[in-house]
């Protein structure tokens, strides 16, 4: 069995750049056991450009294979 993370990132207004280092968010999941399944972002503001993206992250339950 596995459990799942979602962590959003917010991005900037004018930009469009993540307001946070995704790549430490990565890193610091990755050394608690998780690892990245995919990057979502939805096409949910104006001109179809996304606001926020999200990582999905899983790991395996402890105890539970």
């Amino acid at each position: 069995m596995y459990e799942y993370k979602f962590v959003r990132i917010q991005l900037s207004f004018f930009l469009k750049r993540p307001q946070e280092d995704y790549h430490w968010l990565i890193e610091e999941h990755a050394r608690q056991g998780w690892r990245l399944v995919q990057i979502f972002a939805p096409p949910i503001s104006g001109y179809g450009a996304a606001s926020y993206f999200e990582l999905v992250l899983e790991r395996s339950k402890s105890g539970l294979t």
